[in-house]
């Protein structure tokens, strides 16, 4: 076998999987996603950011990773019972791995450990209202 025909295959498999990637980002924004991004490991180290975009699917935000071949989200958020615990301006070590001008807010989910997520603020201020935009009679324990 020619060692130029194994190469040429395994770009042609490497250009596919991009351009299955750069589809998907892309399909997701046009569906109404925005730019995202978050951590599960929550320390002072100001590591552990992904990229993704997120989405709204009624009472769920739905987060999709960048570089994910996945076919459903990678996490999702239900806004029955999620609180935010606190929230704040991008480390300096950070602000290059998060979208510009983002916010960071930090949430305590019931029985899941502690997750950060970071958005610019355009995107935190529609996030905020879907957050409050409640159905009637649903409680809303981070609501002032």
């Amino acid at each position: 076998m020619d060692i130029s025909l194994v190469v040429v295959t395994a770009l042609a498999v490497v250009l596919v999987v991009l351009l299955a990637l750069v589809g998907r980002r892309v399909r997701l924004l046009r569906a109404g996603g925005i730019h995202v991004a978050l951590r599960t490991r929550v320390d002072e180290s100001g590591k552990g950011w992904h990229w993704g975009v997120g989405r709204y699917q009624g009472d769920d935000f739905a987060w999709f990773r960048v570089i994910s071949l996945r076919a459903g989200p990678d996490q999702v958020l239900h806004r029955d019972g999620l609180e935010i615990a606190s929230r704040r301006e991008p480390e300096h070590a950070e602000a290059p791995n998060l979208p510009h001008g983002s916010r960071v807010l930090k949430f305590v989910l019931p029985g899941v450990p502690p997750l950060e997520v970071a958005m610019a603020p355009d995107a935190l201020t529609g996030f905020l209202s879907w957050m409050e935009s409640a159905p009637p009679g649903q409680r809303l324990p981070w609501a002032s």
